[in-house]
């Protein structure tokens, strides 16, 4: 159907939006027929696109809640929780005006231009994903990104629905090797050593991660102690203050933890609101 662009270009950004990313809180689905799954397919290639002309407006408002858009995605990183929509949305359009493809490598979010390419780590088990950013969402609370079916399937996170997960967008006035490039040069070959025996190496076993909610730092470990009594207080357990001597001065970081799972992350992040502490952040070490 045709709009007149003039009399609706706000207005079909926030339909668009409603109509594909508005019901994510309803119970998704992966693929009903196995049969007819492709093959899953690589990683996004980022390259250089001009924005969207649709869901690039610089304000929008779902559900009585005001965003704005992002004039680039350039140095943004963020660690939160990543859902992911599959088999109900397949086939709709995009905040973008794109057919949403369950198979492809996209992604929503809230506020990064469209498009923008991304990389998203799964930080409980380290493994990550290129994505291109085409649609909005996800429109719940502390859910900080919205994977298609395929790059969830990628890291491993179909079965739980969720993950906690670190963003970062890939900016294409970065230096080289921020993202993959295609080699073009043909290396000359070195002539080979001379047989040496040698015990081959161990390879390295990537040890997981420890996750933790962090809640402060200050520059007095007098006042880290009086945030962590306060947390204690509103009965918070496994609170920590962690001395970062790597800067100058010392930076004392209260943080709860570790944590496992999005589920125990939820219930934190909501009972840090009710004594009045917002905006926590994961931190992983």
């Amino acid at each position: 159907m045709q709009i007149e662009a003039r009399r609706a270009l706000a207005g079909l950004v926030i339909l668009v939006m409603l109509a594909s990313c508005g019901g994510r809180d309803v119970k998704d689905s992966a693929p009903s027929g196995s049969a007819s799954i492709p093959d899953m397919p690589g990683d996004a290639v980022p390259r250089p696109e001009a924005r969207s002309r649709y869901g690039n407006g610089p304000v929008y408002e779902v559900f009585g809640q005001r965003y704005v858009v992002m004039d680039s995605g350039s140095g943004y990183s963020e660690r939160g929780v990543a859902s992911w929509y599959g088999e109900k949305f397949h086939g709709r359009l995009t905040s973008n005006r794109e057919p949403y493809d369950m198979y492809a490598m996209t992604a929503a979010h809230k506020t990064l231009p469209l498009p923008t390419y991304v990389r998203v780590r799964n930080l409980r088990n380290n493994k990550s994903v290129i994505v291109r950013v085409n649609d909005r969402g996800p429109f719940i609370s502390n859910r900080i990104i919205d994977l298609s079916y395929a790059a969830a399937s990628k890291l491993d996170m179909v079965k739980d629905g969720t993950s906690l997960v670190e963003i970062t967008a890939i900016s294409f006035d970065a230096p080289p090797g921020d993202h993959p490039t295609r080699q073009t040069t043909t290396p000359v070959p070195k002539p080979a050593p001379a047989a040496v025996k040698s015990t081959p190496p161990r390879p390295d076993v990537a040890k997981p991660e420890q996750i933790y909610v962090q809640v402060g730092a200050f520059g007095s470990r007098e006042n880290a102690e009086r945030r962590s009594a306060e947390l204690s207080a509103a009965h918070f357990g496994n609170v920590i203050i962690h001395a970062d001597t790597d800067v100058s001065p010392t930076l004392y970081r209260v943080r709860i933890g570790p944590i496992h799972d999005v589920i125990q992350y939820d219930v934190i992040v909501e009972e840090l609101a009710n004594i009045g502490i917002s905006n926590p952040y994961l931190i992983s070490e």
